[in-house]
């Protein structure tokens, strides 16, 4: 509650409300409407605003008072429009699920911000919106008092079912359930293309931006109240017209003052769906293909192109879900796979003369103990090289039962994130070897991209998890590779 005296809160309440009601002043003016507080509105504030307050749903709730005295307060906040920021630390302290028999964990947080950002907003029967405060509650009714339903971390996602108010948004989870949540702290997911007519579809459409608000017969501060309008309903004026407007509630048509009509709107994430960016994958345990690269690499420098890591394409993309951001025109990201104790020297050098930075993609069970050791990876991490997974055992995944799945992506995660001390979010399928179930997996997994092979450069978000990338061997010219990376 506010430190001011409670008397000094009324007088600012009976104020503010002043301005807005029928009085029973005998000689208006004739050209302005004097706006006075009178007796049935001052029982109605006492009704609907006896003590309020902010509860962690982001609401403006009612509370009892301990005595005679209440506080009056009013939500007078602005249309409900937040940022849509996505920050690793306001997620990094979820809890984890342990893998039974593997002692490995996945990071449940990272998980369903990596599920947030790969869910795409093109489909039409998609209404979908997601979480941008720290954390969300959902409950069974629109009300704090409410039972919880589910309590939503920054990031998630929801299905809008339907709007009863500028407050309060009833929405679908993803397990199904349903439920309701503070409207303010959840943001529209859509492209480019489609947000002007995003926006259209909220064209004319405001809400009671007060506690609530009077249906006048006439547009006159002294013609009949004929209705009442609470706080936070949306509407779509028949016409505004100055200090009034024509409304339509519950069957009856009047005018109510447009002062207390605020523009309704909801916030917006703007998203990059479609992206064009080459990924080259070469083979380390290939005969010739790292002879390869730096001819490749000199000519597609000389064709105007910028060789990058996988990194940049992740950090575009999570840069994306706080503002707009682009990957360069003519990017091209260099991966290498099949990285072992046995070949990791072999393509250090390869790199340093390409003078080229590249993902390597190391095979777990080589990490660490088995040769490739730490300072190998920071010396290759200090020199722009990315590390991630090539799998644990280089097994095709699609052999692995779930169990020895989940373990398989966990354990190589792990790995190579203990001598890299950076976050492994990528993985190249071992032998190419992907179908739906060990997507599934990947992502479960805490994985943001997963690398399979496919001669295209265009993918959309919802191909995250099997990215296209073109396998270049020994045999390819560098004329065609700079023609592939168009």
């Amino acid at each position: 509650m506010s430190n001011l005296p409670r008397s000094f809160i009324f007088f600012l309440l009976i104020a503010s409300f002043g301005v807005l009601f029928v009085g029973c002043s005998s000689q208006p003016d004739a050209t302005f409407e004097e706006f006075t507080f009178n007796n049935d509105d001052l029982e109605r504030v006492h009704t609907i605003t006896a003590s309020s307050a902010v509860s962690d749903d982001g609401v403006t709730v009612l509370l009892e008072s301990s005595d005679s005295t209440v506080d009056l307060t009013v939500d007078s906040s602005s249309p409900p429009t937040l940022s849509s920021s996505l920050s690793s630390s306001s997620v990094s302290s979820a809890v984890a699920p342990v893998i039974a028999g593997a002692g490995l964990s996945a990071d449940t947080a990272k998980r369903k911000q990596y599920d947030a950002i790969r869910a795409s907003s093109t489909d039409a029967d998609m209404n979908l919106y997601r979480v941008n405060n720290a954390f969300l509650n959902v409950r069974s009714a629109m009300s704090v008092n409410a039972d919880q339903v589910a309590r939503l971390l920054q990031g998630e996602m929801v299905t809008l079912i339907d709007l009863p108010s500028a407050q309060w948004a009833k929405v679908r989870l993803a397990d199904k359930r349903e439920g309701y949540v503070a409207f303010r702290y959840i943001a529209k997911l859509t492209t480019e293309a489609k947000l002007a007519s995003e926006k259209k579809k909220y064209e004319g459409k405001y809400f009671v931006n007060f506690a609530f608000l009077n249906v006048r017969k006439e547009p006159s501060a002294q013609s009949e109240k004929i209705a009442e309008i609470p706080g936070q309903t949306i509407l779509s004026p028949l016409s505004i017209n100055g200090e009034w407007a024509k409304v339509s509630y519950q069957g009856k048509e009047g005018y109510a003052s447009s002062k207390y009509l605020e523009p309704f709107l909801p916030s917006f994430l703007v998203r990059q769906e479609e992206y064009l960016v080459p990924i080259l994958q070469y083979r380390a345990n290939e005969k010739g293909s790292l002879e390869a690269l730096k001819s490749h690499s000199d000519a597609l420098k000389k064709a105007g192109r910028k060789l990058v890591t996988l990194a940049s394409l992740k950090e575009t993309i999570l840069a994306q879900e706080q503002r707009d951001a682009r990957m360069s025109p003519g990017t091209v990201v260099i991966t290498i796979a099949g990285v072992t104790s046995a070949n990791v020297k072999e393509v250090g050098d390869a790199l340093k003369r390409a003078q080229v930075p590249a993902t390597l993609f190391i095979v777990g069970k080589q990490a660490g103990i088995s040769g490739i050791t730490e300072k190998t990876a920071l010396n290759l991490q200090a020199n722009g090289n990315d590390l991630q997974s090539g799998g644990f055992s280089g097994d095709d995944l699609r052999s692995l039962t779930d169990q020895q799945l989940t373990t398989e992506l966990l354990a190589s995660k792990k790995a190579i994130e203990d001598i890299s001390h950076r976050e492994v979010y990528a993985i190249a399928y071992p032998q190419g070897g992907v179908n739906d179930r060990v997507m599934g997996s990947v992502a479960a997994s805490g994985y943001l991209f997963g690398i399979g092979q496919a001669p295209d450069t265009r993918f959309s978000r919802s191909q995250f998890l099997r990215l296209p990338s073109m396998y270049v061997g020994a045999n390819t010219t560098s004329e065609e590779v700079v023609a592939a990376t168009k």
